[in-house]
C-alpha cells in the first residue's frame, strides 16, 4: 500500500488563495492612497515655507504626518510581501494583481495628469497662481505613476490578466482631456472671429488667455494620448476590453460629438435664414463651439473608424452598427421634433416664433442624422443581403425595435393620458392637440424606427445566422506565420474562428518557421494544409476540427498553409 503525500497549504485557485489576495490587494490599494495623500500635503508645506506649520495649519499637518509615517511604512512592508510572492505564476495571474495595478495606474495618471495641467494653466491667467497645492499633488501622484507603470511593464512580474487595461485607459483618457480642450479652443478663437470683440470689452480678462489655458489642456490631453496609443502599444491591441473602448469611445462618443455639433450648425444656419426674432449676437453664440465640435469629432470619429476597419470582423461590424445606432437617434429625435414643431403650427398659426425655433431644430437634426444613417446603414444593401446574418447584426436589431417599442409604449401612455385627463378634467386653456403633440411626436418616431429594423429583423429570419448564442468558440488565439501580404488570411481566419489574430511576418517564405519546444503535442503533425487561393473554403475545412487555446497557421512554399494546434 502506497503512501499519498496531501499538500496542506492552500491551492493557489481555492477560494481561500482568492480572498487573500483580494483583502491584500484592497488594503495595500488604500494604504498607498494614504501614503499619497499625506506625502503631498507634507510637500505643500515645505513649498510654503513653513507658514502653515503654526496656529491652524496643526490639524492638518498633524493628519499628513500621521499619513506619511504610519501609512507610508505599512504600504511599503505590504508591497515587499506581494512583490516576492510575485515570482509564482499563480499570482501573477490573479485577477486581483491586475484589477489593482489598472486601478492605481489610472487614478496616479488622473490626478498627476489634471493637477499638473492646472497649475502650467494657471501660470497664464493668474499673475500669483496658486501653484503649490497641485504641484505637489502632481509630483507625488506622478511618482506613484511611475512607480506602478515599472510594475505593469515588469517582465518577470507584471499582471497576466487586466494587462491591456492600462494602456487602454490611458489612451481614451488623453484622449477626452484633449479632444474637450482642443473643442474649447477652437469654439474661443471661432466665437471671436464671428461675433468680434464687441461683447468682449467688459470682460477684465483677454480671451487669449482663456485659450491659451484650453491650449495647454489641450497638449497635455494629445501627449497623454500619444504615449499609450503609440509609444504604449494600445494601437496593436486586439480584442477584448482595447475593441470596446475604441468602439465606444473612439466611434460612440466622438460620433455622438460631431453630429451634435454638425446638428447645431446647420441649425443656426436655418435660424439665420428663416428665423431672426433674436439678435444677431445671441443667434451666433453657438456657432463657433459647434463649427468645432463638428469638426474635432469628425477627425476622432474618421480616425478610429479607419482603426476599427483594420480589426476583427466583429470589431469592424460592431463600429458600422455603432455609427448607425448614433445617427439614427438623431435622425429619430429630430422626426419627433418635428411634429411636434408641426401640430404646434397647425394648431396657432399665430404663435410663430417659438414653433418655427422648434421646427428648424428637428429639421437640421433629421437632415444630419438622416444622411449619416443612410451612409453608415444603407438600407438598399441590407435588403440585398445575402449568406449568414451576422450576430452583432441580429442584436442591433433587436436592442433598436425593442428598445424604440419600449420607448413608444411610454409615449403611447401619454398620449392616452393627456386625452383622458382633457376630457375628464376641468382643464382650460391650450387644444387637444397641443397637450398631446410632444408625446405624438415621440410616438410617431419610435414606432418609425421600431417598425422599420423589426421587418429587417423579420426577413433575416429566414437567413442562417453566422453565429448562434450558443456556438462555443474552438479556437482562442491564432498565430499567422505569412511572407508577404498576410492581410487577406488574417481576415479569413477571423472570420472563420471569431479568434484574435497575431501575424508574425517572415522575410523568407522558403525558411521553414520553427515550431516552440513542447508547443505541440508529441507525434502531432499539422492538421490539414490548404492552398492560398481559396481560403475561405479549404482553410475552413482544415479549421473545422481544430480546437485548441492556441493554434499556428503558417504559410509555406506553394500558397500551401499548415495548421498546427499548439500546447498550453
Amino acid at each position: 500500500m502506497s503512501a499519498t503525500r496531501v499538500s496542506v497549504g492552500p491551492a493557489a485557485g481555492s477560494a481561500q488563495a482568492k480572498v487573500r489576495r483580494l483583502v491584500v490587494f484592497v488594503l495595500l490599494f488604500a494604504l498607498v492612497v494614504i501614503a499619497a495623500n499625506g506625502l503631498s500635503g507634507l510637500l505643500e508645506r515645505l513649498l510654503r515655507s513653513g507658514q502653515v506649520l503654526a496656529g491652524e495649519g496643526v490639524a492638518g499637518l498633524a493628519l499628513s504626518l500621521a499619513f506619511t509615517l504610519i501609512g507610508g511604512p505599512f504600504a511599503a512592508l505590504l508591497w515587499w510581501f506581494v512583490w516576492r510572492r510575485l515570482d509564482e505564476e499563480a499570482e501573477r495571474a490573479a485577477t486581483s494583481w491586475g484589477l489593482y495595478v489598472a486601478a492605481v495606474y489610472t487614478i496616479s495618471l488622473i490626478l498627476s495628469v489634471t493637477s499638473l495641467l492646472a497649475m502650467a494653466a494657471s501660470f497664464i491667467a493668474d499673475e500669483n497662481p496658486e501653484w503649490r497645492s497641485p504641484l505637489s499633488v502632481g509630483v507625488v501622484w506622478a511618482l506613484v505613476w511611475v512607480w506602478h507603470r515599472w510594475m505593469w511593464r515588469y517582465p518577470a512580474r507584471c499582471p497576466l490578466k487586466l494587462a491591456n487595461v492600462p494602456a487602454v485607459i490611458g489612451t481614451y483618457f488623453g484622449l477626452g482631456v484633449g479632444v474637450g480642450a482642443a473643442v474649447t479652443a477652437l469654439g474661443g478663437l471661432l466665437d471671436v472671429a464671428i461675433r468680434g470683440s464687441m461683447e468682449l470689452t467688459s470682460i477684465v480678462d483677454p480671451w487669449w488667455q482663456s485659450t491659451l489655458q484650453d491650449l495647454v489642456w489641450a497638449a497635455g490631453g494629445g501627449l497623454v494620448w500619444w504615449w499609450h496609443w503609440g509609444r504604449g502599444g494600445a494601437r496593436r491591441l486586439r480584442g477584448g476590453f482595447a475593441d470596446v473602448g475604441l468602439v465606444v469611445v473612439g466611434v460612440l462618443a466622438a460620433g455622438l460629438l460631431a453630429l451634435g455639433g454638425a446638428g447645431t450648425v446647420l441649425f443656426v444656419l436655418l435660424r439665420l435664414a428663416f428665423d431672426r426674432q433674436d439678435s444677431l449676437m445671441e443667434l451666433l453664440a453657438p456657432l463657433g463651439v459647434a463649427i468645432a465640435s463638428a469638426a474635432v469629432g469628425s477627425l476622432v470619429w474618421r480616425y478610429y473608424r479607419t482603426i476599427a476597419v483594420s480589426r476583427a470582423e466583429r470589431t469592424r461590424q460592431a463600429g458600422v452598427l455603432v455609427t448607425s445606432g448614433v445617427a439614427l437617434a438623431a435622425a429619430a429625435t429630430g422626426v419627433g421634433v418635428v411634429v411636434n414643431a408641426a401640430l404646434s403650427i397647425a394648431v396657432s398659426p399665430l404663435a410663430g416664433g417659438n414653433a418655427r425655433t422648434l421646427l428648424l431644430g428637428g429639421m437640421s437634426s433629421l437632415a444630419v442624422g438622416g444622411c449619416v444613417w443612410w451612409l453608415a446603414w444603407r438600407p438598399a444593401r441590407q435588403h440585398r443581403l445575402e449568406g449568414a446574418v451576422p450576430l452583432g447584426r441580429r442584436v442591433y436589431l433587436i436592442a433598436v425595435f425593442g428598445l424604440s417599442a419600449v420607448v413608444a409604449l411610454v409615449a403611447l401612455l401619454m398620449v392616452g393620458y393627456r386625452v383622458f385627463e382633457y376630457f375628464l378634467g376641468d382643464v382650460t386653456g391650450g387644444s387637444l392637440v397641443d397637450r398631446i403633440r410632444a408625446p405624438l411626436g415621440l410616438l410617431v418616431a419610435t414606432g418609425l424606427a421600431a417598425g422599420y429594423h423589426f421587418a429587417v429583423w423579420r426577413q433575416d429570419r429566414s437567413r442562417p445566422a453566422a453565429a448562434g448564442p450558443g456556438r462555443k468558440r474552438m479556437v482562442g488565439h491564432v498565430i499567422l506565420v505569412a511572407g508577404s501580404d498576410p492581410e487577406p488570411l488574417r481576415r479569413t481566419i477571423e472570420e472563420l474562428t471569431g479568434a484574435a489574430v497575431t501575424v508574425w511576418s517572415r522575410d523568407d517564405a522558403a525558411v521553414p518557421v520553427p515550431v516552440p519546444a513542447g508547443a505541440v503535442p508529441a507525434g502531432a503533425a499539422p492538421v490539414a494544409g490548404v492552398s492560398e487561393g481559396d481560403p475561405g473554403g479549404r482553410l475552413a475545412d482544415a479549421l473545422a476540427g481544430v480546437s485548441a487555446k492556441r493554434v499556428l497557421v503558417v504559410t509555406g512554399p506553394g500558397g500551401s498553409v499548415d495548421v498546427i494546434p499548439l500546447r498550453g
